[in-house]
Parts: structure tokens; C-alpha cells; sequence
């Protein structure tokens, strides 16, 4: 099979459409992946990947077809284009969209390059392993590690989107992700400590930056002390209190709590036979009061190196920030062109944001968070702690559970440190917390100042049907929460 670059150079092989009612879009993806790690001061093979192929889009006036195809000839692509035009015909004599016409949807003017977002040049591969050995050894401070690793994954994500045969966008970006991890034990007690994370780490597109802003150099006689810190302190008290929440736990507080809910597709149905609905319903936007006047939360994929960047989705959409809650206001959900459609077609009309997309070239586009941000206060750290009389800080996800509507949660972190008088006291193992999303952003008290903002992100965000695992950036200062019901023993 000819191969061709996932670039301007493609377009001779781009098929036309297949009747005059069709219009269609050509996502080509071409990713390569690579994964480094050192466990237990071992070196693991080098894991290597590379998938590429292209997503075939047909758009009628009344419905929408896919077809998925590692065939990138001329032959491949228009075999692919007339199954997707097949797909949308019998989709559009249901009448789900009646009275729109979703191609008026398609804007095939070609957007301005964007940079190619791949950073820094990373070390070699040699220098990368030698610095996770390094790091590694470091971790094997006392018997009681009993498990540590240091590791690093990088991929490289080449994609063209050509809508009518005309290149809409093109993108060369970059991810990093690094991490440590290690476990204290002692009988039948044990803690895990990890440089950002247990699932994923510190990501954000890039490169050497990437690794340097992590911390990872240095790091892992620290992270293995803390383990051993974890394993001795005594479990968190248990009761109502303060909650001041550090921005690698933010992070999964946005997404469980505010990014799934504002899901559009969700909020329309479609993932109630999977992943779940919503508490949010169309009527709430604009009015519905989702958190204090403090709670300021953008969409916002302009943020440098933040992990799910990008100048438009994967439907062809420009990208732009845009506010999802304003001064605790819910305003607009999260959904894609094709989304808000919908909802347009069952009388709803919905301003929205640039986000439908998929995992790879396998996967049709479907409305995902990208970079979902709180956006920084005016209280410095020092003095949002110095308010605190009696609370306790949490910092790293270790655990979380949400139910089917995304309101009532329970989320355990990897460390927790009491605040008492205003001052952070002692060390508190497997501490969490619980609440409801829908009343729990009303207790927001403070928020950060833009000294003590945080890029951080997961690449295991999952959804859909069939599956995609994405990934999704979200930033954040600190923020402290009043009155929310603390535990231990997670």
C-alpha cells in the first residue's frame, strides 16, 4: 500500500463525495508512543507503538456516517467514503436532525498553522533511562520500600483534518509524561507515594521542559522518604471541616465533578448505558447558581503546553476559550457542533465549545473535556492557609468514586497534613473526603492567586461506546472548601 504523509501532500489521494448530498471530512491521525521504565532499579524493555490511519466522515443534511481505515490510497479512502455515506443516508431517514442541515456545519477554510507543540529536544533515550536508574536507586532508602519504579512515556501525534479536500488543520504535538512511584510497607500497613499520581503524572505537551518542570531530577530519595512518612503518621480524623485542596488534587475534582457533568452527549443521553448521565439538565444553563461567586471555570485549549491543546477539534471546529461558569454561574455545557445540533433539534438552543474528539483516527469524535481550567483568585497560598482554624490539606489522587448522575462523590489522596491555627501541623495517611457536586462548589471560600496556579492532566480519561481512553489537561490554584465531610482509613 502507498504511504502517504498525513499532510497537503495527501489531497491527491482524498475521495470526492460520493453523491451531491454529501460532504466530507478526512481526519488522518499517525501516532508513535514510547515508554521507559526502571522497577525495582530494573530496566524494562523498551515499549514501542506506532498506529496511524484515518478517519472517513460523511455529512448529509439530516445525518452523519463514519468510516475507520488504515488504507490511505486513493482506492482505501474512497472505499471508506462511500460506506460513510451509506452510514449517514440510513442515519438520515430516521429524522434525528429534522429541520437542520448538518453541513452548513463544515467550515472548510483553512485555518493558520498552528506551531508544532513539541517543545524542548527530549535526552536521548540512553540519558532518559540513566536518569530513571538514578532516580530509582534513590528510592531504595530503608527495607520497608518494598516497590518503587520511575518511568517516562512520550508520544508524538501527527493529524490533518481536510474537510471538501481542502487541509481545515494540521497539528505536530508532543507529550511527556513522567513519574515516580514508590511503597513503604510494614505488616499489613502500606503507603504508596508517587511523584504526581498513581494513574498518570505530570503530562503536558512538550519536551525536556516537561521533564524539568516535573521535578522528576532529584525526586526520588523525596518521594520514597514521604512513603515512609505515610506508612508512620496516623490515619486522618474523620468529621466536618475545612478541606484546602492543592492543584494535583484539583485536577481530578474538576474532572469527576465539573467536566463530566457538562458533557453534552451525556447530558443528551447517550452515555447512560455505560458511564452515566448527568445532574445537569438543558434548562440550567445560564441561571443555575453550580458553584460560589468565587468559581470561575474555562475551556480554554490556548494554555501553553497544558495537555489537551489544540486550534480545532477533531470535527474541524476552531478552538477558543470560552467560559463554562462564571462567578459560580453555570453558562454553557461542553459540547461539540454536532452536539449542540441535537440539542437544537429537540428545541434547545445551546452555545457550546470546541471539543468533540476522539482517541485516534479509529474513533469517531464525541464531546471530551480538553483543557478544563478554575481559573486563579487573589489569595496567596500563605493567607488562604492562615484562615484556617481547623482543616486538613490534600494533595495526589489515590482513589475516586462518583455515582451514575456525576454528583455524589468520594474521593482518597495520597497525603494529607492537618491545619490547625493556620498552620500546617502533622502528616495524616490515606486521607479523604465526600460530598455532592452540586452543592459542594457552593462551599468554595478561596481560591489561589495566579503565584500558585498548576498545569497538570490524566491521558486516561474513558468514555464512549465503543471506548476511548483521551487525554485532558486541567489547571488550578489552590482552593479551600468549608464544611466538608473529611475521613480516613480509604
Amino acid at each position: 500500500m502507498p504511504r502517504v504523509a498525513p499532510g497537503a501532500g495527501l489531497a491527491a489521494a482524498l475521495p470526492a463525495a460520493p453523491t451531491p448530498h454529501a460532504r466530507i471530512t478526512v481526519r488522518v491521525v499517525d501516532d508513535a508512543s514510547e515508554r521507559l521504565l526502571v522497577r525495582r532499579s530494573i530496566v524494562h524493555p523498551v515499549e514501542l507503538a506506532r498506529d496511524r490511519g484515518a478517519m472517513v466522515t460523511a455529512w448529509r443534511r439530516g445525518g452523519v456516517g463514519y468510516c475507520a481505515t488504515a488504507d490511505l490510497s486513493r482506492d482505501g479512502l474512497r472505499a471508506a467514503a462511500e460506506v460513510a455515506d451509506g452510514w449517514a443516508a440510513r442515519v438520515e431517514r430516521h429524522g434525528v436532525f429534522d429541520g437542520l442541515d448538518l453541513r452548513t456545519l463544515l467550515d472548510p477554510t483553512p485555518l493558520a498553522a498552528a506551531p508544532d507543540a513539541l517543545g524542548e529536544p527530549l535526552p536521548s533515550r540512553a540519558d532518559l533511562l540513566g536518569l530513571l536508574r538514578a532516580e530509582s536507586d534513590a528510592m531504595r532508602v530503608d527495607p520497608r520500600i518494598v516497590s518503587w519504579s520511575a518511568q517516562v512515556r512520550r508520544w508524538r501525534r501527527e493529524q490533518s483534518l481536510f474537510v471538501d479536500g481542502v487541509l481545515r488543520a494540521r497539528s505536530v504535538q508532543r507529550f511527556v509524561e513522567p513519574n515516580l512511584e514508590a511503597t513503604a510497607a510494614d505488616g499489613p500497613v502500606s503507603q504508596t507515594r508517587s511523584l504526581a499520581g498513581q494513574y498518570n503524572g505530570f503530562c503536558r505537551q512538550g519536551g525536556a521542559e516537561v521533564i524539568r518542570a516535573s521535578g522528576l531530577a532529584g525526586a526520588g530519595a523525596r518521594v520514597a522518604r514521604e512513603a515512609l512518612e505515610l506508612l508512620a503518621a496516623p490515619e486522618c480524623p474523620s468529621g466536618t471541616t475545612d478541606l484546602l485542596l492543592m492543584p494535583d488534587q484539583m485536577m481530578l475534582q474538576i474532572h469527576e465533578s465539573i467536566g463530566h457533568p457538562l458533557e453534552l452527549d451525556r447530558i443528551l443521553g447517550d452515555e447512560r448505558n455505560f458511564a452515566g448521565g448527568s445532574f445537569v439538565t438543558p434548562d440550567l444553563f445560564g441561571t443555575y447558581a453550580y458553584g460560589s461567586p468565587l468559581l470561575n471555570v474555562s475551556f480554554d485549549p490556548g494554555v501553553p503546553g497544558e495537555l489537551a491543546g489544540y486550534a480545532a477539534d477533531d470535527e474541524g471546529e476552531a478552538a477558543r476559550k470560552t467560559w463554562l461558569i462564571r462567578a459560580g454561574v453555570l453558562l454553557r455545557p461542553l459540547g461539540g457542533a454536532l452536539s449542540r445540533a441535537r440539542a437544537a433539534a429537540r428545541g434547545t438552543v445551546l452555545e457550546g465549545t470546541a471539543n468533540a474528539r476522539a482517541v485516534g483516527w479509529h474513533r469517531p469524535a464525541i464531546d471530551r473535556m480538553a483543557n478544563l481550567n478554575v481559573e486563579p483568585g487573589d489569595t496567596p497560598f500563605e493567607a488562604m492557609l492562615a484562615s484556617v482554624e481547623r482543616g486538613v490539606l490534600m494533595r495526589t489522587n489515590a482513589s475516586w468514586s462518583i455515582d451514575d448522575a456525576r454528583n455524589k462523590f468520594q474521593f482518597g489522596c495520597e497525603w494529607g497534613q492537618l491545619i490547625e491555627d493556620g498552620r500546617l501541623t502533622r502528616v495524616v495517611r490515606n486521607p479523604g473526603y465526600r460530598g455532592v457536586s452540586a452543592t459542594f462548589w457552593r462551599s468554595l471560600a478561596a481560591v489561589g492567586d495566579a503565584a500558585s496556579f498548576e498545569v497538570h492532566g490524566t491521558p486516561f480519561c474513558g468514555k464512549g461506546e465503543p471506548g476511548q481512553v483521551i487525554r485532558v489537561g486541567h489547571a488550578s490554584p489552590p482552593c479551600l472548601f468549608r464544611g466538608v465531610d473529611v475521613f480516613g482509613g480509604g
